[in-house]
């Protein structure tokens, strides 16, 4: 009778165990996931930006040199390949900021019938990068704590998916947007 209640006893925690185990792997398979979609969201919040600095440039209601260099930064921020992403958005960040926070910058835009609108559009989206990134660095840092832990790494419980990076930027809002400090 013992033999069988050992046997039991095996089987049961050989059960538990390989119950647990797939409970951290599918953990980690919903963390991918949703770190899959916080990039999405980051990603969309990062165009939608660059989209509004481009209609800003465009809107002829800055002057000539002002447009041409945030369009510049706003194009290059699109089209930049992943290894130059940070950098270039970091540029329209920087150029963003010397825009916005120039003398008479609102009232400039509140002379033009669409001003207020594109003011609008432009601090929604930069308050958007800035949670967005946030966002997505949260999830990048749950994602490599889980797996860091001792069993994920042992048994490869991510399989062959890359360690998620961070993705940093100088994303602080111009001071005269409702974002800044």
């Amino acid at each position: 009778m013992t033999t069988w209640l050992t046997v039991v006893l095996v089987l049961l925690v050989l059960v538990l165990t390989a119950v647990y185990i797939s409970w951290r792997a599918g953990r980690l398979d919903r963390l991918h996931i949703r770190l899959e979609g916080a990039y999405a969201a980051l990603d969309a919040a990062l165009l939608r930006r660059a989209a509004v600095c481009l209609e800003l440039a465009g809107s002829r209601i800055l002057d000539p040199a002002t447009s041409l260099v945030l369009a510049a930064a706003a194009h290059e921020a699109r089209i930049a390949g992943p290894e130059e992403r940070e950098h270039a958005e970091s540029d329209l960040s920087k150029t963003l900021r010397a825009v916005v926070d120039q003398e008479r910058f609102k009232e400039k835009l509140a002379e033009h019938p669409a001003g207020r609108t594109l003011l609008e559009e432009l601090d929604t989206a930069v308050a958007k990068v800035v949670y967005s990134r946030r966002f997505y660095n949260n999830a990048v840092e749950v994602t490599r704590t889980a797996r860091q832990r001792w069993l994920a790494r042992t048994l490869r419980l991510a399989g062959r998916t890359e360690m998620p990076r961070y993705f940093e930027i100088d994303d602080e809002p111009p001071r005269s947007l409702s974002g800044g400090s």
